[in-house]
């Protein structure tokens, strides 16, 4: 599921599993073409744990609009919205890897998607939402990217989709992440949360799946702080539908059962604890 599936569905939107330790070595593959200093500090910067509890979200479980304060275009068909907050002088103070609901009159019809903002709570006055535009189909995406500065968009945050508790990443050993597409979002807030950290940190191998290398969402900071974090924090990036005369030097195809036994075969030591993240489609 994408995190922009219906609100119906954001108990499935991202979910999380223990089983026995995964390692894998993974290729860190594609750079960007677009300049650092285009882009927000959200998808440049290092990664920052600044943790809060739940119950604690500048939007409560009535609908707030908000100012769009600047678009940043990452891409042809995605840019990183960054909208104002009820009280400016505060953080969304949104716990790690929640949600909000954004909401909008779209043709005559009141649309609701979730979203995971790629900004932290040590941003403070506003928050980021990184949105591929999925076309005429996915109503809300093409609305924001039709919005203008100063345009106002309705957000919420319900207390019951809260999937992590502050500091809960530490209990583990190892965290393998199983991603596709817009589905990194929830993903980057952990990697905040974990790498950021000053605290013993678990080993986080990621494999993520997109289409081509464009579609590659978030590769600014995923690639960077698998350079910066060698040790902690393993890519790889698996693309199903990139030309095959593409220079692109990394994994094809999908993420299927026989590439996870493949890159992450069983550890001897059945006493490590290890968490599985899934989102995606």
């Amino acid at each position: 599921l994408r995190p922009q599936t219906d609100p119906e569905m954001l108990t499935s939107t991202f979910t999380r599993h223990t089983t026995k330790s995964f390692y894998y070595l993974s290729l860190i593959a594609s750079t960007t073409t677009r300049t650092m200093a285009s882009l927000p500090s959200t998808l440049t910067g290092p990664p920052v744990a600044s943790l809060v509890p739940p119950k604690v979200c500048q939007f409560g479980p009535d609908f707030t609009d908000v100012p769009l304060l600047e678009t940043f275009k990452v891409s042809d068909s995605t840019s990183v919205f960054r909208f104002g907050v009820p009280d400016t002088s505060k953080p969304l103070n949104l716990s790690t890897c929640a949600c909000i609901l954004a909401q909008a009159e779209i043709g005559g019809e009141g649309v609701v998607r979730p979203y995971t903002p790629i900004s932290t709570n040590a941003n403070v006055g506003y928050f980021d939402l990184l949105v591929k535009n999925y076309g005429e189909t996915a109503k809300m995406s093409r609305h924001m990217h039709e919005m203008k500065v100063g345009d106002k968009l309705n957000f919420k945050h319900i207390d019951f989709n809260v999937k992590m508790q502050p500091d809960e990443f530490m209990k583990y050993d190892e965290i393998l992440m199983l991603v596709g597409g817009t589905g990194v979002t929830p993903m980057i807030q952990a990697l905040h949360a974990i790498l950021g950290s000053d605290k013993k940190q678990p080993i986080v191998t990621m494999l993520y799946g997109s289409r081509v290398s464009s579609d590659i969402l978030g590769k600014e900071c995923l690639h960077k702080w698998a350079a910066d974090y060698p040790e902690q924090f393993k890519l790889t990036d698996v693309l199903s539908h990139e030309p095959a005369d593409s220079d692109w030097k990394g994994a094809r195809g999908y993420i299927t059962k026989e590439m996870i036994a493949e890159c992450f075969p069983a550890a001897d030591d059945a006493n490590k604890k290890v968490m599985i993240f899934v989102c995606g489609p």
